[in-house]
Formats: structure tokens, C-alpha cells, sequence
């Protein structure tokens, strides 16, 4: 039986323990507490703040390239193309503090190892350095094979041009970032390049993309390029260009052909060349385009605009015949000379002779504007309406002639011009007079035609000049087997130190065919040959025939000459 009674008091000792329990449980409650308040804080005020810290340390906006545009032939040959090839990058800090032996990664990337520890020493404060780039596949699978701490790959492109140096100094190259420095990729390296993009990775603290979390801006690759050379005829004619230029022991050497019916510029080829796929031994003098940037005294080359200049004003017929005896011509302390002592020759043969003494008396049967104006019209002393950078007008004197400039300028002296102004002057004799405007780029609208010459008069010029590519006059070497072919020689003295040298030479020859439906017109150029021959029939002559000869079989240009008889043997063939 229970008695009811007063509690036994609590003793002090349990009663401090519940106080201890309290207030620790009550510390507790006031850290859990802040615990929550401070993790709302930093998940809902300081969210913003925290994101950004690390978005900071493992986030970045990198650039996402463009694909660099597609060079093509007129009949769409791959002449220069972009091709994926990784570099080899590494994160400084981390390179340096792991401490690995680099004697491997030094002999797969042929550096010395103090070089590389210098490179990451030096960029230590750096996220990325590039150890060395644009690496063949095989050398980059051995490099991460290594498996360095800091060491990885980017993927990046390299620019290769499948025709090598046939091409070089049209399409020029690319430096290693992919950015144009000579020729077309230069010029047009703007719309080629296209637009980099822009993503948003994530990388560990190595510098590794761990993920690619969004794209900014997409890149947009660059435009393709479609240009009017003629792959084929470029081949053919950088040969046998190059052949001269060796067998003759010539400076440098320029060709350009150009088809007749729309002014397109097939081929256009240089010496000496450079390689553009081999960027350990460009030579800057072998970048320049010297059929555009070169320019030279185009010589006799310049006699059948002499005579369309008299035949236009109607001083004479190719029937009149011009004095040349005794084959020197006296004006005043000078003298104009021909080789030997023609006689009296007509107009025509003054053009198959090449008579500088016929070409002078011809030119002074006018005044000297007369002429001037005539070599303006063709394009003398002005660009060529094509986009190529180093481009020069040439030379047309501006100021009035003195009688012996007006003499030789009859024959190509006192003026200057590049291998296209010579090409695209001779367009007006090969098209009934009109004057056509080389064409570089496919889908450019060219300038209108101008009509120069009387179809008439152009006629009578062509004939001359099919007369001097016969097996009478100076340009026979120039012949083609079963086409008619109109052209000219032309043989001029080198300027140096001021005067004109009488050892050194530059050879031309220019021409167009087949006669009776012109399709093709070249040029040529042929500077300072040191060889056993200098005469533009000898050394530049040849080169236009064989090249000519390949290239009106290649465009199926029918023949306009019946083929030599040959005797009969008697039995049936």
C-alpha cells in the first residue's frame, strides 16, 4: 500500500547533468540552426557569387574553329584544302609539379628537354602552352601514350595543296594558324576563313575538357573558292616552263595562257617555284607571282600594235614597202639596227622579219600620240581588273617623245608591261578587235569587251603574224602539228645599273591559234638566259608550242590544218 507523501528531493548531482544536457542540446540546436540559416544563405543570396567562383576555376569559353574554304579548279580538282592535325598543349603548373622524366616526350617531339622546361617555366602562371604543333596522327597516338600529367592534344587544321609548287605562287599559303599570307589565300582569306564559334567546356584542374556544356555561337565555315585555272594545262605548262628555264640557264621564267572566249586565265606558272606544303624552306623572292608583279620591256612583241597603229590611222597597206637598207637607221647620234640588211621589205614582212629599222620608219610615219594611244587602248599602262595583291600598271610614258624614243618605242623600248598586260594586248588581235579582261575567278563578271581594231584590220595583222611563225620567219619554233598559229618573237636588252647591257637578254614569244576560230592566247617570258641561245624563236618559242600543242588537244579544239602528205609506199594502209 502506496502512502502519498512530499517528492525525495533531487540530488545535485543528477540535477547538474540535466542542466549539461540542456544546454549542450540547446548549443546544438543553435549550431544546427545556423547551419540552416547559413546554408539558405549561401544556396539563395549567395548563389549567384558561388556559381560564378566556380564557373571561374573549371569553366571557360573557348573558341571552336571554322573550317578554312575549299580551293578549286574549274572542274572542281581540289587545288588546296584544309586537312585536321592535332597539337601538342600542356598545363605549365601541373607539368611542372608532377616532376615526370620528359626524356621521352623530348625525343618524340625532337625538342631538347631544358627547352621544354624553359617553355613551362616561363608560361608557369598559364593555363596552356603549345608544346609543339600540327603533329602526324601516328606521333600524337605515341605522345599520350606517355601519359603525362599536363600533357594533351587540341585539334586544329593544316592547310595542303594536293599540285605542291605547280600552283604556289597563285594560291600562296597559310601560316600555322591557318591564316592566308601570299597569293589567293591572302586576298580572299576573309571569306575563306569563315567565323570561329565560341563554346562553353568544362576542364579539370589539369586543363582537360571534362565536358562541353553549351554551345555560344556555332562557327560557320569558311567559303570554298572556285578559280579559272585549268589543272590539266597548268601541269603542262609549269613543265615545260621549267625545262627552259633549266636548259637555258635563265633568271626566271613566266607563262600565262588565256582562253579566248570568255578571257578565263587557264595557266599561270612561274620559275623558279616555291613548295607551299613545306614551310621549313620558303624563300620570299619565290612567293611574288611574277607574271602579275614583274615587269619587263616587252620588245618586238610590241611591232604588230606598230603596225595596226598605221594600218588603223590608213598610212599604208601590208602590200606598202618600207626602205630597211642598209639595215641601220640614223637619228641623230643614234642608231636603230637590224640584225642584217633586209632590203625592201613590205609591211608583212617587217612583221615575219622582225625589222626594227621597218617597225621605227613605220611608227614615224605618225606622231608619237599616234602609237601612244594605240598601246592605252590595248591595256598598256593600267591593271588587269583581277583581285592579286603586288599587281603594277607597268609603264606608258606620259611626257612627249624624243624622235629616237619614238623609234624604239616602235619596238617594245620605253615602255613596260607584266606577262598578263602582254596576254590580254594580244586578246584585241585574236578576237576581231575587241579587248578582253582576264578573268581569275570563277563567277566574277568580267568588264566588257571594248572594240579596239577594225575586224578588218585585225585580219591583216593575224596574217603578218601567221607569217612570222612560218619556216621563214623568227618565230617557226612555235609551230603546232595540225593547228594555224599567229605570234611573235620578241628578243630585248636587260636594263642594269641604269643602261641597257648588251650580253643580257629577256626572250619572249606571244601568240594565239588556231588561226581560223582563235581559242587560246599565250605568253612567254623568259628572263635573262645564259645558255648557248637567247633569241625569243629559240628559247621562249619552243615552250609556247608544246604547250599550246597540249592544251588545244585537251579543250578538243579541232584542227584548222590538214596534216603533212606523205609519200605513198604502194600497198594499203
Amino acid at each position: 500500500m502506496m502512502v502519498d507523501g512530499p517528492a525525495p528531493p533531487v540530488s545535485p548531482t543528477i540535477q547538474r547533468s540535466f542542466l549539461r544536457q540542456y544546454f549542450l542540446l540547446t548549443l546544438l540546436a543553435v549550431g544546427f540552426t545556423a547551419l540552416i540559416i547559413r546554408a539558405g544563405y549561401l544556396q539563395f543570396v549567395m548563389t549567384d557569387y558561388l556559381q560564378a567562383q566556380g564557373d571561374a576555376r573549371y569553366q571557360r569559353v573557348i573558341e571552336t574553329k571554322a573550317t578554312r574554304g575549299v580551293i578549286f579548279d574549274r572542274h572542281g580538282e581540289v587545288l588546296a584544302v584544309s586537312t585536321p592535325v592535332d597539337s601538342v598543349w600542356a598545363h605549365p603548373p601541373t607539368l611542372l609539379y608532377e616532376g615526370h622524366s620528359w626524356e621521352e616526350l623530348s625525343k618524340l617531339l625532337a625538342t631538347p628537354v631544358a627547352k621544354l622546361k624553359e617553355l613551362a617555366t616561363a608560361q608557369q602562371d598559364r593555363e596552356f602552352v603549345y608544346l609543339k604543333r600540327h603533329l602526324s596522327p601516328p606521333l600524337t597516338k605515341k605522345v599520350m601514350a606517355l601519359d603525362i600529367p599536363g600533357v594533351g592534344l587540341k585539334r586544329e587544321y593544316r592547310r595542303y595543296y594536293p599540285g605542291g609548287p605547280v600552283f604556289g605562287q597563285v594560291l600562296g599559303f597559310t601560316d600555322i594558324d591557318d591564316v592566308g599570307q601570299e597569293g589567293l589565300e591572302r586576298v580572299y582569306n576573309e571569306s575563306l576563313t569563315g567565323q570561329h564559334g565560341k563554346a562553353r567546356v568544362l576542364r579539370d584542374r589539369m586543363g582537360h575538357i571534362v565536358e562541353a556544356m553549351e554551345q555560344i555561337n556555332p562557327p560557320v565555315n569558311g567559303e570554298d573558292l572556285s578559280i579559272t585555272l585549268d589543272a590539266r594545262i597548268q601541269y603542262l605548262a609549269y613543265r615545260h616552263l621549267s625545262s627552259a628555264v633549266k636548259e637555258h640557264k635563265a633568271k626566271s621564267g613566266s607563262a600565262v595562257v588565256l582562253d579566248l572566249t570568255n578571257g578565263d586565265i587557264l595557266a599561270m606558272v612561274n620559275q623558279p617555284n616555291f613548295n607551299p606544303n613545306n614551310r621549313n624552306d620558303l624563300k620570299p623572292d619565290h612567293f611574288r607571282n611574277r607574271a602579275v608583279t614583274d615587269v619587263f620591256e616587252p620588245g618586238s612583241t610590241i611591232k604588230p600594235f606598230t603596225v595596226a597603229m598605221a594600218l588603223q590611222s590608213r598610212l599604208l597597206v601590208p602590200d606598202t614597202r618600207i626602205d630597211t637598207t642598209p639595215g641601220v637607221m640614223q637619228i641623230g647620234r643614234n642608231q636603230v639596227r637590224d640584225g642584217r640588211d633586209y632590203g625592201l621589205l613590205t609591211v608583212s614582212r617587217v612583221i615575219m622579219k622582225s625589222s626594227n629599222v621597218g617597225a621605227a620608219k613605220i611608227a614615224m610615219m605618225a606622231k608619237p600620240q599616234k602609237l601612244l594611244n594605240v598601246l592605252r587602248d590595248v591595256g598598256f599602262g593600267s591593271t588587269p581588273n583581277i583581285e592579286f595583291q603586288g599587281m603594277v600598271p607597268g609603264l606608258v610614258p606620259q611626257r612627249e617623245l624624243k624622235r629616237i624614243e619614238h623609234a624604239t618605242l616602235a619596238f617594245g623600248y620605253g615602255l613596260s608591261c607584266t606577262a598578263l598586260q602582254l596576254v590580254r594586248a594580244y586578246t584585241a588581235l585574236a578576237t576581231n578587235g575587241r579587248l578582253l579582261s582576264p578573268r581569275l575567278i570563277k563567277g566574277h563578271i568580267p568588264e566588257a569587251t571594248r572594240q579596239v581594231f577594225r575586224p578588218e584590220l585585225v585580219k591583216q595583222v593575224t596574217h603578218m603574224l601567221e607569217l612570222a611563225v612560218s619556216e621563214q620567219g623568227t618565230g617557226s619554233t612555235a609551230q603546232v602539228s595540225r593547228y594555224r598559229i599567229a605570234g611573235k618573237t620578241g628578243t630585248a636588252h636587260k636594263i642594269i645599273d641604269g643602261a641597257y647591257a648588251k650580253d643580257r637578254y629577256r626572250s619572249l614569244f606571244v601568240g594565239y591559234g588556231p588561226v581560223t576560230n582563235p581559242r587560246l592566247v599565250m605568253a612567254v617570258v623568259i628572263d635573262d638566259p645564259r645558255g648557248e641561245h637567247y633569241y625569243g624563236g629559240k628559247v621562249a618559242a619552243p615552250v609556247f608550242s608544246k604547250v599550246m600543242s597540249g592544251a588545244l588537244r585537251l579543250l578538243n579544239v579541232p584542227p584548222d590544218r590538214e596534216p603533212p602528205k606523205t609519200a605513198s609506199t604502194g600497198g594499203e594502209a
